[in-house]
Parts: C-alpha cells; structure tokens; sequence
C-alpha cells in the first residue's frame, strides 16, 4: 500500500514541479499572400479577395511587435530563433516577432503565470495544452482565425493535421492553441533477438508480449553469467505517460468527465498485469549506471520503452555497441487492442488587443506550413504535425525506419487528459507507478492491493487537484 510519507512527499513535489521536457526556441517563414491581382490581369480573371472577418484593416498590422516565450534550448532553440528572423525578413506585413527562452515549460508556466497576475504577458506562449486550460480567461479562441476566409485555413488544411493531434487543444468548443510539437512513448523492440528466441512477429496481445518478455529473460538466466539472471525482458520506465498508455490498453484511464478516476477494472487489471511481469522476473528496474539506449543495445532487455525523440540516442547506442541487430517501435498491447498516447506543446495567444492578436496568428499560421515542419522534424525527431509534411521527408523517412514506423501509428493515438490539474496529477501517477515497483515496500502485490493503490491515488488526487 501507499503510506503516508509517499502522500507527504507527493504534495511537496507538486508544489515545486509542473511539466516533462520536450525542446527548442525562435522561428519563422512566408504565411499565404493577400489575393492580390496582378497589374496585367483583366478585371474578369481575377478572382475576388476573401473577406476577413477579424475586422483588421491590413495597413494595422505594420511594424505590429509579438512577443513569444517558448520552453526551449539547444538546438530546438536555435531553430526557432533563426526562423523568427526569417519571418521577420519575409513576412509582407511588416510583423516584428521576438522570442524569450525559458529554458524548460515548469519556469515558462510559472513565469507565464506571474506576468498574467502582473498584467505583462507575451502575446504567444508555447506550453502545454494543460497549462493553458489553467489561464483559460487569459487565452484567446483560435477558432475565428482558423475559420477566417482570408486569413484562416480552408477544411482541407484542417484535415491535413492528424485529429489526435488537432483535437488536444480544443475543450468544449473552444481551441485553447494549435500544435507546435508532439511526441509519443513507444515501446522499443528487438527484432532480431526476437527470432532468434523463435518469435516471428511482435505481440499483438499483453499475453504475448509477456510470453516473449519471460523468454528473454529464461535465455539469459541459463547462460554463464549470475549477473544478468533478472534481465531480458521489459525494462520498467514509470514517465507517466508509460502507466497512462498501460492503463488504456487495458480499456481503462484516468479522465472522467471533468475529473479523475484511478480505481477502475482497467486499471486495476493494467497495474496487475505489469507488477506480475516483475514478480515472474519477466520486468525488472534498471539502476541507473547505464542508460536505457545502452542497456537496449546490450541485449539486456528484449523490451523498452523511449520518446520519440529519443530515437536517435538509440540508433547510436546500437552503434558504438557494434549491435546490427534490427529493432522497432511498437505500441503498449493490452488484451484486445494497443495504445499509446500523443502530448506535446501547443501556440497558445493571450488576450491583447485585435491587431496584435491578428499578427500572432499569422505569426503561429506560418510556423505550420509544412516546409517549416519538415525543417522541425529533421532537427528534432518528433511528429510532424501535418500530414503534407509526411511528403517532403522521404529521405529522412528513409533514414529513419524507427521514426517512419511511429508516424504510421500516429492515427491510433490517445489524448492526454484535457484538464488543467493534469500537470500535477500525472506527476502523481509516475510516482505512484514508480512505488509499486519498489521490492522493498511491494515484495508481491495480493489481489487486494493493487486497488488499495489506486484508491490511494484516487485520494490524493482529490487532494491535489483542487
């Protein structure tokens, strides 16, 4: 069970985190030009402009100032910046875009926080859908500019965005944001080790990845080696997104309506079944002398579990073990289906006034073009986040075959809850996941206590996500 000083220590964290990592900083390119005819064209074939709706008259918007704050470093960061500057060399407004580096999204939402209180925010922030659902009075509806004639998108550019990734930033029909990166948590799988213990094909069912899972493990016990006799076969990762996406491959999750519920048949059959492949010694918890694109690498674990942008960490690990081995990526198999879930940040404008929100827009518009999201998908391995982007990538598809396997399971992807708590209570959820794996505390979980487990994260949520 989950003791007390597990709920004190939860409550302590909570207070002092708020997000998980993603990465990058400044940006820009061309939007869509104004219908404007040609000085040669007769009055006949020219079609006529589309009208905004915005009521923005478009000499307003010269010289217009937009300041962004993202939670990026590094090369993401140095991305972003070099297309601002592009954007503002380009764009035909004369829009002059600026972008503050917060380093991480915990110090961007608090420091986002603080200039909503004292009236000074950016006009853009690029955070969590989470955290905009938390300042949802200061946060302008994108709806009107994505429907504008003139300046929005047409249906079929709607549709060129995945749903999975289009729908995260809409809540009760307003569109808190629009995305800006996505990621998964995906299981990494050898292929090659796979045959070699007499499995042709990945599990398809949670029987079957334990059944490959166990053998892994039997291959190593019956070597030479004492050392390895608790490796082979999944390697526990307790990031919340892991438990999350267990829990709905057992048909089960934690949103309900407008709040949580831990204590329920999938969940508790989710949690049963993971803790059961430690017990069997078909999952173990690495420690942390190696990490988990070296121990993957090295055979100790036949099973993984990695973001996507981890991939490239992965493929080099490979090679400087000298390991050809063939290897994947697969979704979590439950009983009768597989799951995954797809979170990431999001453009989300704050309230300012109509011309400069109009220039945000077409700020975070240009930023989606497809060409601008290939050049993020090459830098930082992530999702493209339109589906036309898929088409300018062939070679880095190519050269890819992990990242090319994920984006095509990318339709079957699931939403992370859309409530603003979300940001505390999946902290909780990876600490409470993380707790069941200690030996120490849980040596072997009865029938009766993986409930009392989730009844006690039902508890402190209640708690916390007030």
């Amino acid at each position: 069970m989950l003791q007390k000083p597990f709920i004190t220590f939860l409550t302590f964290i909570f207070i002092l985190a708020s997000c998980t990592p993603i990465t990058s900083t400044d940006s820009t390119r061309p939007p869509r030009p104004n219908a404007t005819p040609s000085a040669n064209a007769s009055e006949k074939n020219t079609p006529t402009p589309a009208a905004s709706n915005l009521n923005v008259q478009v000499d307003a918007l010269r010289g217009v100032q937009v300041k962004t704050w993202h939670p990026w470093f590094g090369a993401e960061a140095s991305l972003f910046e070099s297309q601002v500057a592009q954007f503002n060399t380009e764009n035909e407004w004369g829009i002059v875009v600026s972008a503050g580096g917060k380093s991480n999204y915990s110090e961007l939402f608090f420091q986002t926080d603080e200039a909503l209180k004292n009236s000074s925010p950016p006009q853009i922030v690029i955070a969590l859908p989470e955290h905009a659902l938390e300042w949802q009075e200061d946060v302008v509806d994108l709806n009107p500019y994505v429907n504008d004639p003139l300046y929005g998108w047409d249906a079929s550019e709607v549709s060129d965005f995945p749903l999975v990734i289009w729908t995260q930033d809409e809540v009760d029909g307003k569109r808190y944001g629009v995305p800006a990166q996505r990621t998964a948590r995906f299981l990494l799988y050898n292929q090659t080790w796979a045959r070699e213990l007499g499995f042709d094909s990945p599990p398809a069912t949670s029987t079957e990845f334990e059944r490959q899972s166990c053998a892994a493990n039997k291959e190593l016990g019956a070597d030479d080696n004492p050392d390895n006799n608790a490796l082979g076969g999944w390697l526990i990762d307790t990031n919340a997104m892991t438990p999350l996406s267990w829990m709905i491959a057992f048909d089960g999750g934690v949103q309900e309506e407008d709040g949580y519920r831990f204590l329920a048949p999938g969940n508790v059959d989710a949690f049963r079944y993971v803790k059961s492949l430690q017990e069997k010694s078909c999952a173990w918890v690495p420690s942390t002398d190696l990490s988990t694109s070296d121990r993957f690498a090295a055979r100790q674990a036949l099973f993984a579990t990695a973001s996507l942008e981890d991939l490239p960490d992965q493929s080099r690990a490979f090679t400087a073990a000298g390991n050809k081995d063939e290897w994947t990526v697969l979704a979590f198999p439950g009983v009768k289906r597989d799951a995954f879930v797809v979170y990431g940040s999001s453009f989300v404008m704050l309230k300012s006034d109509d011309v400069t929100q109009l220039a945000s827009w077409l700020f975070m518009r240009w930023m989606l073009s497809a060409e601008n999201q290939a050049r993020w998908v090459q830098s930082t391995g992530l999702f493209p986040l339109r589906d036309s982007t898929v088409d300018l990538l062939a070679d880095y598809s190519a050269e890819h075959p992990q990242w090319a396997s994920a984006v095509e399971l990318l339709s079957e992807g699931e939403l992370t809850p859309q409530l603003s708590s979300w940001r505390v209570v999946r902290i909780m959820l990876g600490d409470a996941f993380r707790d069941m794996f200690d030996t120490i505390r849980h040596p072997d979980l009865t029938e009766g206590q993986v409930p009392l487990i989730l009844r006690q994260m039902d508890q402190t949520v209640e708690d916390i996500a007030k």
